[in-house]
């Protein structure tokens, strides 16, 4: 790629979609031509990106015949499953992210902070790992870098912006009186849905599956243990987890685990819980970063520390984070 890329946005009408075309606007990412791709239904639409209107294509077998050098997908698995390939084979490197190419052995899954130069090992396709997976990487590779992990607890509270507009829509009736359930199998409206994505064999739900299995790819490290509990919250906008970890190596105080992770980029550290300052999902919506606090010692194990992370789901956690592996890309070139 020694030229100014030409992009696809395929899914370009969706919650993501139209995230990656403000992110693409705001971080000034250079391009040539843009192709807003969807289904058939969103086709001829028009939609906005860096202050002009474009129509909407219908995304065929045929659409990366011209000339496209980086697509970015967020269409869903099965749309991925098909029509990735098919990019790749004309020499686009696809930016996907559903979860259809993640654990494929032969597809690099990327956060740029974190393994960055896994992102040119890709045969044409590189996955953007799952939303409550991205944000706990970047301080957790920090933590990694510093003491090693053994054990990794995740407990998160996800907001409906991750089930989409379907989502949103559920949230907004409930909150207005009307109970419908057209995202989720009970009203979120004043509710915590310990169910996230289907339930597998093993108890868990694919969701905190996909968190234990991420883990280990993008730290390399299959040794750490590592345990998730997933839960739907009635919140608009930005995930928020507890993290539980037990290090390999003893840490000092918590001073020198905070600077730790100040040093991380992509991270905020708010930790003042005297004066009542600790990450919130209202403020981090609509943000880049990754927030931190609530930083302590686990008291129930040799060297091990609890935190509260908190990161926009819809930007980091989907739209920025495959930007960023866009902008790896031309980095390089």
């Amino acid at each position: 790629m020694n030229k100014i890329p030409n992009i696809a946005i395929v899914g370009a009408t969706g919650l993501v979609g139209s995230t990656f075309r403000k992110v693409l606007a705001e971080r000034k990412f250079p391009y040539n031509n843009v192709y807003m791709m969807a289904s058939a239904k969103s086709a001829g639409k028009t939609v906005d990106f860096d202050g002009k209107e474009y129509v909407v294509e219908e995304l065929t077998e045929h659409s990366f015949d011209k000339d496209i050098d980086i697509a970015l997908f967020s269409a869903g698995g099965g749309t991925s499953a098909t029509f990735a390939p098919i990019a790749a084979a004309h020499g686009v490197v696809v930016v996907d992210n559903s979860s259809q190419w993640r654990m494929d052995p032969n597809v690099p899954l990327v956060v740029p902070e974190v393994n960055p130069d896994a992102a040119f090992t890709h045969s044409g396709i590189i996955a953007n790992p799952n939303c409550s997976t991205i944000q706990a990487m970047v301080p957790l590779k920090a933590l990694y870098d510093a003491y090693g992990l053994k054990r990794i607890v995740y407990s998160t509270y996800q907001a409906v912006s991750g089930t989409g507009l379907k989502g949103i829509n559920d949230l907004k009736e409930g909150i207005a009186g009307n109970d419908i359930c057209v995202a989720y199998p009970h009203p979120i409206a004043g509710n915590c849905l310990p169910h996230i994505d289907v339930f597998l064999d093993n108890g868990y739900t694919k969701e905190e599956m996909k968190m234990v299995n991420e883990t280990h790819k993008i730290l390399g490290d299959d040794s750490i243990r590592v345990t998730a509990t997933t839960v739907r919250v009635p919140v608009f906008d930005s995930h928020s987890e507890t993290i539980n970890v037990e290090f390999e190596k003893p840490f000092g105080d918590i001073e020198e685990v905070r600077a730790v992770l100040r040093a991380m980029p992509g991270l905020v550290v708010q930790d003042d819980p005297a004066n009542n300052v600790y990450p919130l999902a209202r403020e981090a919506a609509g943000k880049n970063e990754v927030f931190v606090g609530r930083i302590r010692r686990d008291f129930s194990v040799e060297s091990g520390i609890n935190f509260w992370c908190v990161a926009d789901n819809i930007r980091k956690g989907a739209a920025t984070n495959a930007i960023q592996i866009a902008e790896l890309l031309l980095a390089r070139a």
